[in-house]
C-alpha cells in the first residue's frame, strides 16, 4: 500500500474542496434569478417539455423530430435554471435583478 498526497487525490478525483468547506458549496453559482421568475421558468419549462414529448410521439418527418427535440431542451433548461436559481445567460451578460442587489 502506498501513501496518497491529499492534493493528488483531489487531482485524481476532480474534488477540489478543502477539508474545511461545507459539502457541496464549494463550486455552487450565485442565486441571479428572483424568486417569482424560478416558478415561471420551471412551470413554463415543464409544460414545453411535456408538451414535446406528446408532440414527440406523433412527429412524422425529421423536421418535426427535430423541433420537438428542440422544445423539450429549452423546456429542460428552463426547469434546471429554475431549480438552480442561476442563469449562465444572466450572468455572461453581467444582469442581476434589482430585488437581488446587495444594498452596500
Amino acid at each position: 500500500m502506498s501513501t496518497i498526497n491529499l492534493n493528488q487525490s483531489r487531482a485524481s478525483t476532480g474534488h477540489n474542496r478543502s477539508p474545511d468547506e461545507p459539502h457541496g458549496r464549494a463550486n455552487r453559482p450565485s442565486v441571479n434569478i428572483t424568486p417569482q421568475e424560478r416558478v415561471g421558468r420551471i412551470a413554463i419549462g415543464l409544460a414545453a417539455a411535456v408538451a414535446g414529448a406528446v408532440f414527440l410521439a406523433s412527429a412524422s418527418s425529421a423536421i418535426a423530430v427535430i423541433l420537438t427535440v428542440l422544445l423539450i431542451a429549452a423546456g429542460l433548461d428552463l426547469v434546471v435554471t429554475g431549480a438552480l436559481g442561476h442563469c449562465p445567460l444572466y450572468a455572461k451578460l453581467g444582469h442581476v435583478p434589482t430585488s437581488l442587489r446587495s444594498s452596500s
